[in-house]
């Protein structure tokens, strides 16, 4: 069965490999399967037909068969839980695995994407100054407590996941803002994620979707 993806037919991300769709695309990479992809505006993701499969009327979707799914993680999940290559064989490891998923989403991500709101949508609010740089603390701590972590090793836990996957695709958001350059490990662990070949795939047909994008 072809696996079917939905990505921004014009990504506000400007082609940067930032919108969802580019962790769903990586993780089909690195495990080998093909997908066709459904190329949406942003007013036909508020019609019917995309919110009856995602209902917040967002990117990406998954479609294999019956089963539609949203939700970038639960896309992620589901492609290397299916696949090898994304998860280990080992119970326990598995489990872990899947940790460091939910830590990225769930722990990580969310200041990281807050901060990102206010620099480009708050800017000109009365409270952007002085609130920046608390949500920058926190991101901060959290950076520290990865970087530990991690500390030299490759990955989070042995050989690359999905959880090295979802935290690269993460941390890439960080990429200009300076705050990874404290913590050359974490810089260190973002290059060798996007230095994959999966990556590199996945990258360049996100990139090629902005690129024939019509101006304006």
């Amino acid at each position: 069965m072809t696996i079917t993806i939905t990505a921004f037919e014009r990504s506000p991300d400007r082609g940067r490999g930032l919108a969802r769709d580019m962790s769903v695309r990586w993780a089909l990479e690195e495990v080998g399967q093909p997908y066709a992809v459904r190329l949406l505006s942003f007013e036909a993701m508020k019609e019917p037909a995309h919110l009856a499969l995602q209902p917040f009327g967002q990117i990406p979707t998954y479609e294999e068969g019956d089963l539609a799914l949203f939700e970038s993680g639960a896309i992620v999940l589901r492609i290397a839980e299916r696949h090898a290559g994304l998860l280990p064989a080992d119970p326990e490891a598995r489990a872990r695995a899947v940790a460091w998923m939910f830590a990225a989403l769930a722990t990580m991500e969310p200041p990281i994407v807050e901060r990102e709101t206010a620099v480009l949508l708050e800017r000109n609010e009365p409270w952007y100054e002085p609130r920046l740089p608390i949500v920058e603390g926190r991101i901060r701590r959290r950076l520290d407590a990865l970087s530990a972590r991690l500390g030299a090793a490759d990955w989070l836990d042995g050989a690359f996941s999905a959880g090295d996957l979802l935290m690269v695709s993460v941390l890439r958001r960080l990429e200009g803002s300076g705050l990874l350059d404290a913590f050359p490990n974490l810089s260190a662990y973002v290059a060798r994620g996007k230095a994959r070949p999966a990556f590199g795939r996945a990258f360049a047909a996100q990139r090629a979707v902005f690129a024939a994008a019509p101006a304006g």
